[in-house]
């Protein structure tokens, strides 16, 4: 048996549902026949994920903040949730240097009402909280942090992350019956993000328009991932620690294969490739505010015992986002496009629908 066949009429609640990731993993959930319910604002943009691929057709579709702590508690009331994927967050690193009080209130704040929630309910088996790689007290070393590395955060969306983790370990710790795990990722790409300050949105913008693609960071050298390969690891390590809490529950890196740290520049020359024109312009900043130029996670922990790996390598990861957005510029039903694209993935890990 397919292990996230398990998924079929599971009711699953994801916040941030509206979002990139969140919309991603609703869809997928959708094709394995959950029941879900996404609590979430309002999307941003008429284009994003959630909008073009109708999301809202799919799912029971809630809008409320993450901050509305009575309004979050109605919704566990009334859905009964088993499995909970809490997405919602401020995303953005530059956007905590202009909000720092909205991202810490969102990313930590928003954490605990979750967690409360979750603490207060009869239902939940399992909740996944997303954090991120920034999570860690990044001193740029060319290997990558384990789970029980330090964590830290110079900036104000790294350091609402690590604080994200803490409140995580407390109700772990403080809360036996809660069945809890962190996953810890970043820097993952896809169709149907439009997000500002962020290298994959802003390269479509741009040669959506014919303009040349301003870079500020070339030589930082990130993990890219494909969302898809991000939430499969999600919606693993959910099915298991809501069946094994002594085994599964804690923290869990998830990224790619060493192979696939490739700078800044070089994502976007394979951008660009893919895209079949353009080019790009470096506009460095002297006085921008700093990004950490190399991080990279060690994912032993969750190749060896949950025996998840990346199923898409770098070129592969592009290739299917750009390919998104081209569909996208020639008019396609994105929707369907989403969705071939994740059966695609499925498939070819094993889940024949």
């Amino acid at each position: 048996m397919f292990l996230l066949d398990k998924y079929n009429d599971k009711r699953v609640l994801i916040t941030g549902h509206t979002g990139f990731k969140g919309s991603w993993l609703s869809l997928m959930l959708f094709e394995l026949g959950a029941k879900v319910t996404g609590y979430a604002l309002d999307p941003v943009n008429c284009e994003d994920h959630f909008n073009l691929i109708k999301l809202s057709e799919k799912i029971e579709d809630i809008r409320g903040d993450i901050l509305d702590f009575n309004k979050l508690s109605k919704v566990f009331e009334d859905f009964k949730p088993e499995i909970v994927f809490h997405l919602a967050a401020q995303t953005i690193v530059l956007e905590s240097y202009q909000n720092p009080k909205d991202t810490f209130d969102i990313n930590v704040q928003g954490t605990v009402n979750i967690l409360e929630c979750c603490r207060n309910s009869n239902s939940v088996k399992a909740c996944i909280i997303v954090t991120s790689d920034k999570c860690y007290e990044n001193k740029e070393w060319l290997w990558g942090y384990r789970e029980i590395d330090r964590l830290g955060g110079k900036d104000p969306y790294s350091a609402s992350k690590a604080c994200a983790e803490f409140v995580t370990y407390s109700y772990l710790t403080s809360f036996r019956q809660l069945n809890l795990a962190s996953v810890r990722a970043g820097n993952v790409i896809g169709g149907g993000d439009w997000a500002n300050n962020r290298i994959v949105p802003d390269c479509m913008r741009a040669l959506i328009a014919n303009e040349p693609i301003i870079i500020r960071n070339p030589l930082s050298i990130r993990p890219w991932q494909h969302v898809l390969d991000a939430l499969y690891a999600y919606l693993l390590l959910a099915i298991k620690l809501s069946e094994d809490k002594n085994t599964y529950q804690g923290v869990w890196n998830v990224g790619p294969n060493l192979d696939s740290m490739k700078t800044v520049e070089k994502l976007v020359e394979k951008v660009i490739f893919y895209w079949g024109k353009g080019k790009m312009k470096i506009e460095q900043k002297t006085n921008a505010n700093p990004e950490a130029k190399y991080l990279f996670l060690d994912t032993t922990k969750i190749k060896e015992i949950l025996h998840w790996k990346p199923s898409w390598n770098f070129d592969e990861s592009v290739f299917y986002t750009v390919e998104w957005y081209k569909n996208y510029q020639a008019g396609e039903n994105m929707a369907e496009i989403s969705r071939d694209q994740i059966r695609k993935f499925l498939k070819g890990n094993g889940y024949e629908n």
